[in-house]
């Protein structure tokens, strides 16, 4: 493994830590995470459940030892690309093609698979213009997400308003339209490379600052809430693939300095 291909930060711990977040939430709760839609009436769902979070929990444990790093992000990548995003959500999206909601939401799960293909990219015993084909790739993907967390925060002004904590100066109404700004402007640099790095930076501490300010405080007034455990869940697992872009745009800056 050469040391251009090794990530160089804590990304992709956060990402694996988020990833066993998700699971625990599901194992507690005895059912698959809200951004997987199985039917209820699906033979053995409960038995599956369990089986989703428990390879869930392996896998996220294995990102975090580095001999197991890249077959770990490996089969994350292609679980949430494959299983999650076109077999769970495929059917809800070809269902609610006319709403946007079905998009977004599909873009929480295709994030997670982006920074899976990076860690791999970045860890895996590969050639390096291979590694820097699936980098580009999943930074590609994550960009495309970006921009539909962005549209999201328009199309349900009406939801995103009340997230945003009261006392927060000026408004709420400011906070959520500059959050879908930036989530906007983070994903047309990333898809661009102009200043990429930069506001693949900001949009981890915009991911950050959605914890403490939005999702901490949602998870203390109702601790008995599955869905608002696995909000958190989520934005961890989305703080950990915001940073693995930012490790990957920065190793493809210095490659491209010493190219």
């Amino acid at each position: 493994m050469t040391a251009e291909k090794t990530t160089s930060a804590f990304g992709w711990r956060v990402y694996g830590l988020g990833v066993m977040a998700l699971a625990m939430v599901c194992l507690a709760w005895g059912d698959f995470d809200p951004g997987q839609p199985v039917p209820k009436g699906f033979p053995y769902r409960a038995a599956l459940a369990y089986a989703a979070a428990a390879f869930m929990l392996l896998a996220g444990a294995a990102i975090e030892w580095r001999r197991t790093t890249a077959w770990a992000a490996a089969a994350l990548s292609a679980y949430y690309a494959f299983i999650v995003v076109i077999l769970m959500n495929g059917r809800v999206v070809f269902a609610n093609y006319a709403e946007y909601g079905s998009y977004s939401g599909i873009a929480e799960q295709f994030a997670i698979a982006a920074g899976g293909l990076i860690i791999y990219a970045a860890s895996a015993k590969i050639d390096a213009a291979q590694a820097a084909r699936l980098t580009r790739l999943g930074q590609l993907a994550f960009g495309v997400c970006a921009l539909l967390f962005g549209g999201a925060h328009f199309f349900y002004m009406n939801l995103t308003v009340p997230m945003v904590p009261k006392w927060l100066p000026p408004t709420q109404a400011f906070w959520a339209y500059a959050t879908g700004i930036g989530h906007i402007a983070a994903g047309v640099a990333i898809l661009t490379g102009v200043q990429a790095r930069l506001a693949a930076i900001l949009l981890t501490a915009m991911y950050v600052s959605f914890t403490l300010l939005v999702h901490v405080p949602m998870l203390l007034a109702d601790p008995s809430s599955h869905w608002i455990w696995s909000e958190n869940a989520l934005n961890l697992a989305l703080i950990g693939a915001a940073w693995v872009v930012a490790d990957s745009l920065a190793r493809s800056r210095r490659l491209g300095r010493s190219s």
